[in-house]
Order: structure tokens, then sequence, then C-alpha cells
């Protein structure tokens, strides 16, 4: 398995970069944070899958649960959001819309990692506000993340 402290390092040092303090943000497994932008909570995770023997570093941030109506004009607005965003793009996981971005850690560097935190955190805080007054029936509360700490 790949010694994943330098990648562990790099992130902490692009949550320093935000102002926050990574101690802050880490959750109960080693290479999961979570910080807020706003309103929008951002998750972190870096993690090795043995089977592909390669590691991945992954942001996301939940925008809100998916709608019980106007599916369709909700859809098809977050794909219209999509073709507007850089780097990142909505996704439906255990039925939250989420904007997510992820990559191999091989070749990232520190200003790769503070960009794909800042994006996420940045549409995150964009988005969710707008779709949740437009789409939202009584949402519950967002997933908890690992840790938590404000950006």
């Amino acid at each position: 398995m790949e010694n994943l402290d330098f990648y562990y390092r790099m992130i902490d040092t692009a949550i320093a970069k935000l102002g926050v303090d990574p101690e802050a943000c880490r959750g109960e497994r080693k290479g999961q944070w979570t910080l807020t932008k706003g309103s929008a909570k951002v998750w972190l995770d870096l993690w090795h899958i043995e089977k592909e023997g390669r590691a991945y570093f992954q942001a996301m941030c939940p925008v809100l649960p998916v709608p019980t109506k106007n599916l369709e004009a909700f859809y098809r607005e977050l794909l219209e959001i999509n073709d507007k965003l850089f780097g990142v793009a909505f996704t439906i996981y255990k039925e939250w819309a989420w904007i997510k971005t992820i990559r191999e850690v091989a070749g990232m560097d520190e200003n790769e990692a503070f960009a794909m935190i800042t994006r996420v955190g940045n549409y995150g805080d964009q988005y969710d506000d707008v779709l949740k007054q437009k789409y939202s029936d009584n949402p519950p509360p967002p997933p908890t993340g690992p840790g938590n700490a404000s950006a």
C-alpha cells in the first residue's frame, strides 16, 4: 500500500492556507476532514484502493436532498449548472445532490488540492441556498461529516 503521509500533510497545508486549523477539521479516521464555507459543509477524503493500487483525493459538499416534486426540472437544472462549473460536478449520492471532485493523488500538488477544496466550497455555498429555496420539501439536516471547522 502507498504511504499517504505526504498527501495527508499536503491536505493539512491546503486547509491551513484557508486560515483553518487542520486539526479542528479531522475526522475519526485518518484521511478525513470536514470544514465549512459559508452555509456549505465540505468533506475531504484521501484513501487508497487496494485492488487498484492507487490513492484518491475527493472533495464533496452535500447541497440538498433530492426533492420529491419537480424532479425533471431539478435534474435538468443540475445538468445546466454542471455546464457552468469548472473541475467539479453535481452528482446524486444517498438521496442527496452533491458537488464533487475527485482525482488520483499521484502527481497532485498543494495548489491543486487547495483549488479542489476551494472550488467545492465556493460552488456549494453559491448553489445550496438557491437550490434549496427552489426545490426543498422540508429538508432533513445535512449529513454529518468526519470533523468540523469553518473556512
